[in-house]
């Protein structure tokens, strides 16, 4: 399992890599090299902690973005979801690499990559609370799956949701791309249709879900959303 989480872990970061210096025409980035080290890290410490401690959760989060038990929709999602994000790193690349239209100082880098590490710390706590935590949207029945509403789920309904939000504004800051912050509000558009969906099947299908999100009001943001 551990040989798993390396070999997938160094395959996406090549890949976001070409994603990144291919557009850009240079391996001289700083920003690049900064955000593939720090999520690359920081995904190995964290895996290795499920590892460690929740090896079940951890082959969820290896296993294909495409699964049989998977909603239909949600395959469709994420294959939209990922075309988008490969596009993304395009556009970063191209402008804060190759044409810096951009222009970002260094402290705001720093802000992008202090998001980037407390979105990674919000995800690790929703894995230590929520071992159903899979990367599709589907009914863990073999697993015995349960309504959580521990750690950060007794703030929000979907605290990893809230996280990723988190990743997508500290990414275009940290790589030094404005037009790549323009384009989160359409990322984070994709993640909150995806919580209404996976809330309409989970009060259908997974008992006590109904009453729990009626206990917490919150799907996204405490106070707003």
């Amino acid at each position: 399992m551990v040989t798993r989480l390396f070999v997938q872990t160094v395959l996406w970061l090549a890949v976001m890599a070409v994603l990144l210096f291919l557009p850009a025409g240079r391996v001289d980035w700083p920003g690049a090299w900064l955000f593939l080290a720090e999520t690359g890290v920081l995904s190995i410490v964290v895996g290795l902690w499920l590892a460690m401690h929740d090896p079940a959760l951890l082959a969820e989060r290896l296993a294909s973005p495409v699964q049989r038990a998977q909603k239909g929709w949600d395959k469709v999602f994420m294959a939209g979801v990922t075309a988008l994000f490969c596009f993304w790193l395009v556009l970063m690349a191209l402008d804060a690499a190759r044409y810096r239209w951009s222009a970002v100082s260094p402290w705001v880098q720093g802000v992008g990559a202090a998001l980037i590490f407390i979105s990674i710390a919000v995800v690790s706590l929703v894995f230590q609370a929520n071992s159903y935590a899979a990367p599709v949207v589907k009914i863990q029945a073999a697993r015995g799956q349960t309504v959580i509403s521990s750690g950060p789920y007794r703030y929000v309904r979907h605290p990893m949701y809230a996280g990723a939000i988190l990743f997508f504004l500290g990414t275009p800051l940290l790589l030094g791309s404005w037009y790549g912050l323009a384009l989160v509000p359409a990322l984070i558009a994709l993640i909150a249709l995806r919580a209404v969906l996976e809330e309409r099947m989970l009060s259908a299908e997974l008992e006590g879900y109904a009453a729990y999100a009626a206990r917490v009001r919150y799907r996204l943001i405490p106070l707003i959303w």
